[in-house]
């Protein structure tokens, strides 16, 4: 039974399940990265604090159901962490441990968009 202290208690939808970089093929992470959609919402994630962006609050031509299609896949390439706070989602790019895993990935995609 959940109590008011889980998370699952407040919550209508399943926690989301995060992969840690570690654990990710370079295929994978490149594949997320691939996307121009993907590489916006990462270029906005980088561009401010962790734990302030929800989910609704990126401004991108895709409908609601694609947008959570790409943060789970930002998720499963190990990007990407999310934590629900009441009925919205907040995001915080895992940099340091994506970084440590792909050195300049990461780099090589904000700089794309510092360019642009």
């Amino acid at each position: 039974m959940a109590t008011e202290a889980d998370p699952a208690a407040t919550s209508h939808r399943p926690m989301p399940v995060h992969i840690h970089p570690a654990d990710v093929p370079l295929e994978a992470a490149l594949v997320a990265l691939a996307d121009p959609v993907r590489r916006t919402l990462v270029r906005e994630l980088a561009g401010g604090p962790d734990w302030e962006r929800a989910c609704g609050t990126f401004d991108v031509p895709v409908t609601k159901a694609t947008l959570s299609r790409h943060f789970s896949v930002l998720r499963e390439s190990g990007l990407l962490e999310q934590r629900d706070a009441g009925s919205k989602r907040f995001n915080r790019l895992r940099r340091e441990e994506f970084d440590a895993r792909f050195p300049g990935l990461l780099d090589l995609v904000l700089r794309e968009g510092a360019e642009a």
